[in-house]
C-alpha cells in the first residue's frame, strides 16, 4: 500500500513535470518568434535596431544577465529562489577590480579569485537554507543586504576607474571569435555544460526530482538538502563569473555595481520557462529569456520610451509567469484527482 502511494506521488510529479516542460519548450520557441516580430516592428522606426553592431551589443549585455540567470534557474528548479545574486555580482566585481587596481594579483589570478568568491557566497546561501532551514526567499533577502553591506564597507566612496585596470583586461567585452562576441561564447559554454549536467547526470535528475516533488524525492533516498546546497553553490559560482564579465564590460566599478539587476535576472528565468513551482525548465530557456529582455530594453531606448516601462515589463513578466504556473498546477492536480477517482 505504501509503495503504491509513493509510486502514485512520483507519477503525479512526473506528469506535472511533463506538462510544465512542454510549456517551457513552447515558451522558448515563442520568445524566439516574438524577437523576430519585435525586430521587424522596431526597425520600421529605428533602422539601426537590426544592425550587426547593435545586435552584438545587445547580445553582450544580455550575456552577463544570462550567465547569472543560468545559476538562478538551477536554484529555482529546486523550488527555491536566490535574491542575493545581484549583491554577489557586485561584491565580486569590486573585489576583482580592486585587486587589479592595486596590482595585488595578475588577471588570471583575479579571475580565479572572483569565481572562488562567488562560490563561497553561494555556499553561504546554501548553508543558511539547508542547515538552518530558513526559507530561501527570507535567507537570500538577508544575505542580499549582508553582501551588499560588505561591498559598501570595503568600497566606501572609492571607485575603481577603467584606467586602473590592466591593459587588455576589458578587451573580451569587445572581442569576437569568428564573428561571435566572446561574451556570447562564454554564455553558450555555460549553457551547454549546465544542460548536459542537468539532462545526462544523476545530479541533474536529482535537481528536477527535488523541485518536482520534495516529499517523494526524500522517500526515494535522494539527498535533497545536499542537492539544494549544490544548486545555491553553483548559482554563486556563476554570479562570480557574471561579476567578472561586469568588470570587463563596464570598467568603472564601485560599491553599487549591479544594483537592481536581480529583477531582470529573475524575470529572465521565469520568462524563459523555468517554473516558479520548481521541477521543470531549461538553462537554455533562461538564457533566451535574458536575450529577450535585452532586446526589449534596447528597443525601448531606440524608440525613445521611458525606462520606467522596462521595470514595469519585468514585473508583469514575473506576475504572468507565476499566475500561469499556478493555473497549470491546479488543472493538473484536478486531472490527477479525477483519474484516481475513476
Amino acid at each position: 500500500m505504501a509503495e503504491s502511494g509513493v509510486t502514485a506521488t512520483v507519477g503525479a510529479g512526473r506528469t506535472r513535470g511533463h506538462w510544465l516542460s512542454t510549456l517551457a519548450r513552447q515558451r522558448e520557441l515563442s520568445l524566439v518568434a516574438i524577437m523576430f516580430v519585435l525586430g521587424g516592428l522596431v526597425s520600421v522606426t529605428a533602422p539601426q535596431f537590426l544592425t550587426v553592431s547593435n545586435l552584438s551589443q545587445v547580445a553582450v549585455l544580455a550575456s552577463i544577465v544570462a550567465v547569472a540567470a543560468v545559476g538562478e534557474a538551477l536554484v529555482m528548479i529546486t523550488r527555491n529562489i536566490d535574491l542575493s545574486v545581484e549583491a554577489m555580482i557586485g561584491l565580486v566585481a569590486y573585489c576583482v577590480a580592486i585587486v587589479l587596481e592595486r596590482h595585488a594579483l595578475d588577471a588570471p589570478a583575479a579571475i580565479a579569485l572572483g569565481i572562488g568568491l562567488g562560490l563561497v557566497l553561494g555556499m553561504i546561501n546554501g548553508a543558511v537554507v539547508t542547515l538552518l532551514k530558513v526559507p530561501a526567499i527570507v535567507a537570500t533577502l538577508g544575505t542580499l543586504s549582508i553582501f551588499r553591506g560588505v561591498d559598501y564597507l570595503i568600497a566606501g566612496s572609492h571607485q575603481v576607474p577603467l584606467a586602473g585596470l590592466p591593459p587588455g583586461f576589458t578587451d573580451p567585452a569587445r572581442d569576437s571569435i569568428l564573428g561571435i562576441p566572446v561574451f556570447v561564447l562564454v554564455t553558450l559554454l555555460v549553457v551547454v555544460i549546465g544542460s548536459v549536467v542537468l539532462r545526462s547526470t544523476r545530479f541533474g535528475r536529482q535537481v528536477y526530482a527535488v523541485g518536482s516533488n520534495p516529499e517523494a524525492a526524500a522517500i526515494l533516498g535522494i539527498p535533497s538538502r545536499l542537492v539544494v546546497f549544490a544548486a545555491f553553490s553553483l548559482c554563486g559560482l556563476l554570479a562570480g563569473v557574471a561579476g567578472i564579465l561586469w568588470v570587463m564590460e563596464f570598467g568603472t566599478i564601485n560599491g553599487t555595481s549591479a544594483t537592481g539587476t536581480v529583477l531582470s535576472i529573475v524575470a529572465a528565468v521565469v520568462v524563459g520557462g523555468v517554473s516558479t513551482l520548481g521541477g521543470t525548465g531549461t538553462l537554455a530557456g533562461a538564457a533566451i529569456g535574458a536575450l529577450f529582455l535585452g532586446f526589449i530594453a534596447n528597443a525601448l531606448i531606440l524608440v525613445g520610451l521611458s525606462q520606467f516601462w522596462l521595470q514595469a515589463i519585468y514585473g508583469v513578466v514575473i506576475l504572468v509567469a507565476i499566475s500561469a504556473d499556478a493555473i497549470i498546477l491546479r488543472r493538473i492536480q484536478r486531472a490527477t484527482a479525477e483519474g484516481r477517482a475513476r
